[in-house]
């Protein structure tokens, strides 16, 4: 019997994949997240695209998105070259082509339900998915009707379902809501169904996160409303928030554990004339999943010429401090490393 055990016991080590390797000790590798915020490819961002080339805006900061396993942003503006200026003060609308940039910077999926996606009206909107699809960049957030609005970016890393649900709290008018049967935009002005998109998405994937325009343009804190909207999605489910729409940084704050960032300001944008040298002021944020595991990092960003780039330590040390004047029960340590207070 010993004999047949040791022979039963050879073979077992010889068949390939078998633990003898030691591979089925190790723990699966950390899944990696970037999120940038406000992207616009219009206007002086435009000019610039055009002298030179598509890209340029990305050109400082690509290096570090390419490595990430998901990056992603809000795209705040059509691309489309069809339909008509909606009257507002400010209406954008990007070329195709300059999609070209968000290929080469690796950011993999944007959400497009902001007050811009629908600038040049439905045509111009529905014109973007073609245009995304195109280049293969994901998107959520907008659609044909409310289903494909809140359908969230899905993709899975290392084992691990990560889904990205965007949606807005600032549109220009219900007109902009997707509806059961019209496009338009994924509206968070009301609980359903947003809430319910999010139940759904927790219940089929491992981690949801949730990309929200909302807040007020230039303003350092978060409204009363997005404090409580920002808990309402957690109890239902989402691992993580992210805002944007402010154009400038806000701090962040952890409920159950889990970190709200209420602005990560513009990353690829036109220099705000109302809004002063903080639309300048940007950041990176970085998240790394290991063993069930979440940790987040944020690296302050420069934006010179509609172009964000890093900068030295004291460019860092000042923006850490000034997100750690803003935050809640979150503190920021010198290397960027966010923890709950």
């Amino acid at each position: 019997m010993r004999r047949l055990t040791l022979i039963t016991m050879i073979l077992f080590l010889l068949v390939p994949g078998s633990i003898s390797s030691g591979e089925g000790m190790k723990s699966a590798a950390p899944v990696k997240l970037a999120f940038a915020g406000d992207i616009l490819l219009d206007g002086f961002v435009g000019d610039q695209i055009a002298k030179y080339g598509v890209n340029f805006p990305f050109a400082k900061v690509a290096p570090v998105l390419q490595k990430a396993d998901i990056a992603f942003a809000n795209l705040e503006t059509p691309v489309s070259v069809r339909g008509t200026p909606a009257e507002k003060s400010f209406v954008f609308r990007s070329k195709p082509a300059a999609l070209g940039g968000l290929v080469y910077a690796g950011i993999d999926g944007v959400t497009l339900a902001n007050n811009h996606i629908l600038d040049y009206g439905r045509t111009a909107m529905l014109d973007t998915l073609v245009h995304l699809d195109k280049y293969k960049i994901g998107h959520t957030g907008a659609g044909n009707n409310a289903e494909e609005a809140f359908k969230p970016y899905t993709r899975t890393v290392q084992g691990q379902k990560i889904a990205i649900l965007g949606v807005s709290r600032v549109l220009s008018s219900s007109d902009w809501y997707a509806g059961k049967k019209s496009p338009g935009a994924a509206s968070a002005y009301t609980p359903e169904p947003l809430l319910s998109a999010i139940r759904k998405s927790a219940g089929v994937n491992d981690y949801t996160i949730v990309y929200i325009h909302w807040n007020e343009e230039f303003k350092d804190y978060p409204e009363d409303y997005a404090r409580k909207l920002a808990r309402q999605m957690i109890d239902s489910g989402a691992d993580l928030i992210v805002g944007a729409h402010s154009h400038c940084l806000m701090g962040i704050e952890y409920y159950k554990h889990k970190p709200i960032y209420y602005s990560l300001g513009n990353f690829v944008f036109n220099r705000s004339t109302r809004g002063g040298d903080k639309t300048q002021h940007s950041m990176l944020l970085s998240l790394e999943i290991r063993d069930s595991k979440v940790s987040s990092k944020v690296t302050p960003v420069k934006i010179i010429g509609g172009q964000p780039g890093f900068m030295d330590v004291a460019y860092n040390k000042g923006t850490i401090q000034r997100l750690n004047n803003l935050s809640y029960n979150a503190v920021i340590d010198a290397s960027g490393n966010v923890k709950e207070q």
